[in-house]
């Protein structure tokens, strides 16, 4: 079999019919013709069932399928792995992170990037912590950030930490359940109404743990899995939130939002970058987490990371978020 019969066979199982598989590789329907049945002679069984409407995959087709695809993946990762090589690599580099860390990290990233390999393309996809493990174990990433979890142990990845952050409760300026001044004791997230993302989300698991030392429940109004939504409900006085600071920095600054520290137990999470062994760790890919780790020091450095103070003008230890390593 060669990469060029498989991808003639997968043009035609997506197009089901000749012709428009014919039009789509700028060829000839006898051509192609000619191509499917060589490759069915070399397998010994008929890859497509003839039908009055054009062709579907028969079982062997089927099976099929499923190989092709993986090969034709892996020879484009291959080939750009070789082109990465030279002194102006080409190719693309697809990196996973939350929207939390997106939102804050994403734009100066790319930037970064795309300044020192002009000639690569970045491809950046946001999702819950969990949904970008399972794209980094399907290969679909080279690089991967996200919150530790015991998913990360397996044996084709490796994690490096980054960074230890502190969660605090979020809500409106206006403060509409009397919160407060001051750190909040974690106990009082059982009287708070909330607005936290479902289980088996991570912050949702960090919060019933922490809850599970203070013998009580936390108090979860509504739930929802989208961070905009949570922190729209949180500054229309709807419900409070539970958030890194660097998520709303911005919105805190401009005090459309505010936060307290939480205490007895305080909430952290360590952020780390993974890659794994399905995918070629490129120099770009390299040099990709590298620009990543650096930025991630610099907001912490300039105080963007860590709020200075609470919303009751209290005090926070020196730096809640720490760089490791």
């Amino acid at each position: 079999m060669e990469l060029d019969q498989l991808k003639t066979f997968l043009v035609v199982a997506e197009s089901g019919t000749f012709s428009r598989a014919a039009i789509r590789l700028s060829s000839t329907q006898p051509m192609l013709s000619r191509k499917i049945k060589l490759l069915e002679d070399e397998l010994g069984t008929e890859l497509f069932h003839r039908t009055g409407r054009g062709v579907v995959l028969s079982e062997g087709g089927k099976l099929l399928e499923q190989y092709a695809r993986g090969l034709l993946d892996t020879a484009a990762s291959a080939k750009a792995a070789v082109q990465a090589l030279g002194a102006s690599p080409v190719g693309q580099v697809t990196i996973g992170m939350p929207s939390s860390i997106a939102t804050v990290l994403a734009i100066e990233l790319v930037q970064e990037f795309r300044r020192a390999f002009p000639q690569v393309s970045l491809k950046v996809m946001e999702g819950y912590s969990g949904h970008v493990l399972e794209w980094l174990t399907a290969a679909r990433l080279d690089v991967a950030v996200l919150y530790d979890t015991p998913n990360l142990k397996g044996n084709t990845l490796r994690t490096d930490p980054i960074l230890s952050d502190e969660l605090f409760l979020i809500g409106s300026a206006k403060d509409p359940a009397h919160v407060g001044n001051g750190p909040v004791r974690a106990h009082r997230l059982a009287d708070i109404p909330l607005v936290l993302p479902s289980r088996p989300h991570g912050i949702r698991l960090l919060v019933d743990e922490a809850m599970t030392h203070t013998g009580r429940q936390p108090n979860v109004q509504l739930e929802i899995d989208t961070m905009h939504s949570m922190l729209a409900l949180a500054e229309g006085g709807l419900g409070y939130t539970i958030l890194s600071y660097s998520s709303v920095r911005e919105l805190v600054t401009a005090k459309r939002l505010r936060i307290w520290r939480i205490v007895d137990p305080t909430i952290t999470r360590a952020l780390v970058i993974t890659t794994t062994s399905q995918r070629p760790t490129t120099k770009p890919v390299r040099a990709l987490t590298r620009i990543f780790q650096e930025l991630i020091a610099s907001h912490v450095r300039d105080g963007r990371w860590s709020p200075p103070i609470d919303s009751g003008q209290t005090e926070l230890s020196p730096l809640t978020s720490r760089v490791v390593g």
